[in-house]
């Protein structure tokens, strides 16, 4: 079964109700299996300057979530990245987070990851209806 890492826009379009049927139905089986994130989307969702109820949910997002830790695999990984290619450090921690665990990135930010080789993306705004 694939395994997945959720990146911090997708996140944010989740908790919103933001994507298409066949997408939010995605992320409802991604959810179900225990959602992963990067510490890089822990942080990032942590400061958010959110309302109380919006701010809950995302502390309840992240319980609920198996926050996934910069190892010297990871960082071995963002090195080869950041020297390869012009990526911010946020965003070569979130692919090497990845690459490192073998799962597949889900963002709705393609661009920033698009050239990273051997890196899987997936992008439930772009899921069609079946």
């Amino acid at each position: 079964m694939e395994q997945y890492l959720i990146d911090t826009n997708v996140v944010s379009d989740y908790l919103s109700n933001s994507f298409p049927v066949t997408g939010m139905d995605f992320m409802d089986n991604v959810i179900d299996q225990i959602p992963k994130i990067s510490v890089i989307t822990q942080i990032e969702l942590l400061c958010w300057n959110a309302d109380t109820a919006t701010a809950q949910n995302v502390k309840e997002f992240i319980t609920d979530s198996n926050v996934q830790q910069i190892t010297p695999e990871v960082i071995v990984h963002c090195v080869g990245l950041r020297k390869g290619k012009k990526i911010k450090t946020p965003d070569a921690i979130i692919a090497a987070t990845a690459k490192a665990n073998n799962l597949t990135l889900i963002t709705g930010n393609e661009r920033d990851f698009s050239n990273i080789k051997g890196l899987k993306i997936i992008n439930p705004h772009k899921m069609q209806e079946k």
